[in-house]
């Protein structure tokens, strides 16, 4: 049994269920146009969110199926990086209680998904 299963198997719950409520409540749409295209990606805001939302669920399959493991961390670390940037760093830390919506919930998954990626740390071949 490979050392990262459970963490694989966590990480891919999250990313199915981030993604999966977006598709049947609108989410996604909302987050492309409401908030992507106002921020300056418009027309892409909703293909750009759904873009995402893809690739979350793709992660999340490869993540279970221990296959291409590095290419989806990769993606993902991309996507939650870039969610900071846009959205959390400006709330602060917190995702609740010193605060809201912060970026620590992202740093998390972003550590999470290096120890899947590296279980045995980086080695320079």
């Amino acid at each position: 049994m490979n050392g990262t299963l459970l963490l694989r198997i966590a990480v891919a719950i999250i990313l199915l269920t981030h993604s999966i409520f977006g598709i049947f409540d609108n989410g996604i749409n909302d987050f492309g146009n409401l908030y992507l295209n106002q921020i300056g990606f418009a027309p892409f805001g909703v293909f750009i969110a759904w873009s995402i939302k893809v690739s979350h669920i793709i992660a999340a399959v490869l993540l279970v199926l221990n296959k291409y493991i590095k290419l989806a961390g990769f993606v993902t670390i991309f996507v939650l990086l870039m969610g900071i940037i846009l959205v959390h760093f400006q709330e602060g830390w917190f995702v609740v209680g010193g605060g809201r919506n912060g970026v620590e919930y992202n740093f998390l998954l972003i550590i999470v998904l290096l120890a899947i990626m590296y279980p045995d740390g980086y080695k320079k071949v």
